[in-house]
């Protein structure tokens, strides 16, 4: 399927729960409607190919792709996807298969990179944590993005990750104070470990944040996810790709 020739990029926005694509401009604004599907569970490379092909047929004006994906990406191929439900991702070259598939060229990194692009204001040191289906985060110094960290992962407390603490499912199972306070912990972990000028909130269940946050963290514009990808088109470094 070749896109209709236009000045805007694709920009796809994976999540466990949610497939999302727009296309933007140079600046990272929206050009028209904003769609999303559900994620299916499981799913394949070929599954998500459709699904975002599906929703590209619906848009036009592009002529490149961005795409933050959920998991380790190491030069363009997936290394991990956890929340996505098949070991078929491992080593698969996504960002090829979808320019392949669309007719234009395609770029990808970390979702919460891609966020992170969106959200970051180029001051500084700066973190950005994605809440969702897992959990996300970028380093940003200066409005340099950082090597890919996957704090996710690191234990947090009693033993459990960050993920285990504050995804979605501890969410839907503990509650929404209880997962405000084990946030406030994060945050104070995130602190101590890094010493940011600025924490930045983005996700779907950033809405689930309560007020009293600290003055140096913010809860950002869930299309931060899709704006972010006009910067893989303005400055582009392979080495966290």
């Amino acid at each position: 399927m070749k896109a209709a020739p236009g000045p805007g990029i694709l920009a796809v926005d994976i999540g466990g729960t949610g497939l999302k694509a727009a296309v933007i401009d140079d600046a990272g604004r929206l050009l028209g409607r904003h769609l999303r599907v559900s994620t299916p569970r499981p799913c394949p490379p070929d599954r998500l190919l459709d699904e975002v092909a599906g929703m590209a047929a619906m848009l036009e004006g592009y002529d490149r792709i961005s795409i933050g994906f959920p998991g380790v990406i190491r030069r363009q191929r997936v290394l991990t996807a956890v929340n996505l439900g098949s070991p078929a991702w491992v080593g698969f070259p996504l960002a090829q298969a979808l320019g392949d598939r669309l007719g234009c060229p395609a770029r990808m990194v970390n979702d919460a990179d891609m966020q992170g692009y969106g959200l970051a204001l180029g001051d500084g040191l700066e973190f950005v944590m994605t809440l969702g289906t897992g959990v996300g985060t970028a380093l940003f110094r200066d409005g340099e993005l950082m090597p890919h960290l996957e704090l996710a992962h690191h234990p947090m407390e009693d033993g459990k990750t960050y993920e285990e603490c504050l995804g979605d499912a501890a969410l839907r199972a503990e509650g929404r104070p209880c997962w405000n306070r084990r946030l406030g912990r994060a945050l104070a972990l995130v602190d101590v470990l890094l010493k940011p000028d600025r924490i930045h909130l983005g996700g779907g269940n950033a809405r689930e944040v309560e007020a009293g946050l600290p003055p140096h963290v913010s809860v950002g514009s869930n299309d931060a996810g899709l704006a972010g990808g006009a910067a893989l088109w303005r400055r582009w470094n392979p080495a966290h790709a």
